[in-house]
């Protein structure tokens, strides 16, 4: 089932590429500018940069970590054990606050960012994949079409918007990056990503990664997931075991 979806999803995004008959949202490339080592062990889940530190988080049942990587070297600073098994995702900051998602557990963790002790665990309906913030909401990713909004303090749940591409419903979206009020999201099982207007759930562009991770360096690597805005319109971009992270532009 799983491999049927993804092949449809695949098939829906090659679609739009092509245009479908119909002008579609423009399909973008990553133009690489540079690259960092990654830790071919870590399962990337979230990654994001803030005041200077890039904050990863990791997945896979007691394994999961939060990290702090150094964003020139890619160099490990710290890092932190989820409790227990939870299974790791995606992450943002807020102020001096982290928010990780896990995937099943029915929780979001809330991270103190100065010392990286866990502070409480808020139940959470459906599961957590992406995870980022949007002015004052934050937005998350559960696996279907949906974006959920949540409120940055609390973690209540305020509204959500279906994501559309060409009119049909895209899935599987995972890691989000939240840049100048459009959410960017890795589409699990591909190689694309695509940004979304969180107002109607429109796709306004695809980006298509294909080949960027070369195949004389995939073998024990996994799909691509993991995206973060340097600014100025730069991006990292890594996947889970990947030894590499990208600065890219997209165009």
């Amino acid at each position: 089932m799983i491999v049927r979806r993804a092949l449809l999803l695949v098939a829906v995004l090659a679609m739009a590429a092509c245009g479908a008959g119909q002008p579609g949202p423009p399909v973008l490339r990553p133009q690489v500018l540079g690259e960092l080592p990654h830790d071919p062990t870590a399962f990337t889940q979230g990654l994001e940069l803030d005041d200077g530190i890039l904050y990863e988080g990791t997945g896979l049942e007691g394994r999961s970590q939060l990290r702090e990587l150094d964003p020139a070297t890619g160099a490990l600073r710290r890092a932190v054990p989820l409790p227990g098994t939870l299974f790791g995702e995606g992450l943002t900051v807020v102020g001096d606050t982290i928010w990780q998602l896990t995937w099943r557990d029915g929780v979001v963790l809330e991270w103190d960012r100065a010392t990286l002790t866990l502070r409480r665990q808020v139940p959470m309906s459906g599961e957590g994949w992406g995870l980022c913030r949007d002015g004052s909401r934050l937005v998350r990713s559960d696996g279907t079409d949906l974006l959920r909004f949540h409120d940055p303090v609390t973690f209540a749940e305020t509204g959500s918007v279906r994501v559309t591409l060409d009119g049909r419903p895209l899935t599987q979206l995972n890691e989000l990056e939240c840049v100048d009020g459009q959410v960017w999201a890795n589409v699990w099982q591909t190689d694309r990503i695509v940004r979304i207007d969180p107002a109607d759930g429109r796709v306004t562009a695809i980006v298509d990664a294909t080949g960027l991770l070369p195949a004389d360096r995939r073998a024990g690597a996994d799909v691509l997931n993991g995206i973060a805005s340097l600014g100025n319109g730069e991006f990292l971009l890594t996947g889970k075991l990947w030894p590499t992270m990208f600065r890219v532009r997209f165009g």
